[in-house]
């Protein structure tokens, strides 16, 4: 296994054999030569680190050739690597009586912060952070969880902040009724009223007559035709 590392002006890199899923020879490129941490490595480690050559072209390898490629991976990807994407924030409850939710989805890259406050102070109690799961396109979403009950919500001011590296400013949503939405309101909301289904209906009825009396008038047109 081998690798590289770049940050601006530093560079690292590392290059380790293994042997039947143990660690058998490593280099230390800072002093320049291969450390074999068990025995059966020692007659190896002395070999490679009497060859110059072998030790230097590995420096050159992992500072200079690695790095170089390194850099060029970076630029092809840079679009995908810094492409930030904003966070959507929403409130939810199960019911009345269940905890408060807050949902935050559609963020890129990952890393996000997710806060309570109560009363303008950071809640650290009775707040628990969920897993952060991937969507579908490529971004992410997460979950915190507030457990109180509903007369200290409305009684006091709680709300739920949302930090994220896309976001010029933190989202901050205010745990009121009017933010949160239920199981219950979805379910109403996604129901069309009893008044449209009833009317959808009728006007397939009438347009299924309609259709019936035109069949007949040609019918009987053409019936007529023929005994002429």
């Amino acid at each position: 296994m081998y690798s590289c590392e770049w940050d601006n002006e530093t560079t690292g890199g590392l290059l380790q054999y293994g042997y039947d899923g143990e660690d058998f020879i490593t280099y230390d490129m800072k002093n320049q030569r291969f450390i074999g941490p068990t025995p059966q490595a020692f007659i190896t480690a002395v070999k490679w680190n009497n060859d110059p050559a072998l030790l230097e072209s590995w420096k050159q390898y992992l500072t200079q050739i690695c790095i170089a490629s390194l850099k060029k991976y970076v630029s092809y990807g840079r679009s995908t690597l810094e492409r930030t994407v904003a966070p959507k924030v929403s409130l939810l409850q199960k019911d009345s009586s269940s905890p408060v939710t807050c949902h935050v989805t559609g963020f890129y890259p990952r890393g996000v912060m997710v806060t309570w406050q109560r009363n303008g102070e950071d809640l650290n109690e009775d707040v628990e952070l969920g897993e952060m799961v991937p969507n579908e396109d490529g971004t992410f979403q997460t979950t915190s969880h507030l457990t109180v009950k509903p007369e200290e919500w409305k009684s006091q001011e709680y709300t739920c902040t949302v930090q994220h590296k896309s976001l010029k400013q933190d989202i901050v949503l205010s745990v009121k009724e009017e933010n949160i939405k239920r199981n219950s309101d979805i379910k109403k909301g996604s129901s069309p009223p009893m008044g449209v289904i009833i009317g959808c209906v009728l006007g397939a009825l009438i347009l299924i007559l309609i259709l019936a009396v035109i069949g007949v008038v040609i019918w009987r047109k053409r019936s007529s035709g023929e005994s002429h």
